[in-house]
C-alpha cells in the first residue's frame, strides 16, 4: 500500500510542476467530472436516472419524462453541493459540524424537514454488519470524529485519513437520508483541500465499495480496503490529468 501512496505523492508533485490548464480547459474537465460523479453517487443510492439523463438535466435543464421529481432534485442538489465544496476548499475552510450540515442541506434539497438536521430516530443499515449509534449519541460522535480526523490528518497520509473519516462517518449515519452522498462529498472536500484531485466512486464498483465497510467492521476497524479503493481512483485521476496536460 505504501507503494501506491508514494506513487500518488510523486504524481501530485509532477502535476503541480506542469503547465496549468487554462480556465476553459479546467472548466470542461470539471463539468465532465461533476456530471459523472453526480450520476454515480446518486445511482449508488438508488437514483434511477442514467448518465445521459443526468447530463441533460445539468447541461440543458431538461426534465426527464416519467422520472420522479426527487431524482431530478437529487441531481441538482448534488451538483450544487459539489460546487460548494470546491469553493470551501479554495478558501481552505476547516472540516466542521457546520460544514457537514451545510453540505447535507444541499444534498437533501428535496426534504425540507430533514435537511441539515441529525436524525432523531434509531436506524439500521440493510446488509451492514454495524448498527449506528442511538440518536442522542450522534452529536458527540460527530464532534469526536472531527477531533480524531484532525489527529489522523497530522500523522497519516491524507488518503488514509479520509478513508478512516469516511468509514466512521457512515458508521455513525448521522442523518435520516443522504449520508452516503454527504460522506463522499466530504471525502472529496478534504482531498481537494490537500492538493489532490476529487475521486468518483463508480456505481459499477458499488459492491466493492460496500464491502469496504463490512471489511472495516469485521477486521478490527482496519481501513485498508477503502484506502486501496480511494488510492486506485486517485492514481487514475492524477494520471489522466497529467496525460491531458502533456498532450
Amino acid at each position: 500500500m505504501n507503494n501506491i501512496l508514494t506513487e500518488i505523492n510523486e504524481l501530485e508533485i509532477k502535476l503541480r510542476s506542469l503547465r496549468p490548464l487554462n480556465k476553459s480547459e479546467l472548466k470542461r474537465l470539471r463539468d465532465e467530472f461533476i456530471i459523472e460523479t453526480t450520476y454515480n453517487s446518486n445511482a449508488i443510492e438508488g437514483n434511477t436516472l442514467t448518465l445521459l439523463e443526468t447530463a441533460l438535466i445539468l447541461q440543458e435543464g431538461i426534465t426527464i419524462a416519467e422520472k420522479p421529481l426527487r431524482d431530478h432534485l437529487d441531481v441538482i442538489g448534488f451538483k450544487d453541493a459539489f460546487y460548494y465544496i470546491i469553493d470551501l476548499a479554495s478558501h481552505n475552510e476547516p472540516l466542521t459540524e457546520q460544514t457537514i450540515k451545510a453540505i447535507h442541506s444541499l444534498v437533501l434539497m428535496n426534504d425540507r424537514e430533514n435537511r441539515g438536521k441529525y436524525r432523531n430516530v434509531p436506524v439500521r443499515i440493510l446488509g451492514a454488519l454495524h448498527t449506528p449509534p442511538q440518536p442522542y449519541l450522534v452529536p458527540p460522535a460527530i464532534e469526536q470524529l472531527i477531533q480524531h480526523y484532525e489527529e489522523w490528518n497530522q500523522t497519516k497520509h491524507i488518503i488514509e485519513a479520509v478513508a478512516l473519516f469516511h468509514l466512521e462517518f457512515e458508521s455513525i449515519h448521522p442523518f435520516i437520508d443522504g449520508n452516503g452522498r454527504t460522506g463522499r462529498l466530504l471525502l472529496n472536500f478534504e482531498l481537494i483541500k490537500n492538493g489532490l484531485l476529487p475521486v468518483d466512486i463508480k456505481f459499477t464498483d458499488r459492491r466493492e465499495y460496500y464491502n469496504c465497510f463490512n471489511e472495516y467492521h469485521t477486521h478490527n476497524n482496519n481501513p485498508q480496503t477503502l484506502i486501496s479503493l480511494i488510492a486506485k481512483y486517485e492514481k487514475e485521476e492524477l494520471e489522466r490529468y497529467i496525460q491531458i496536460i502533456e498532450k
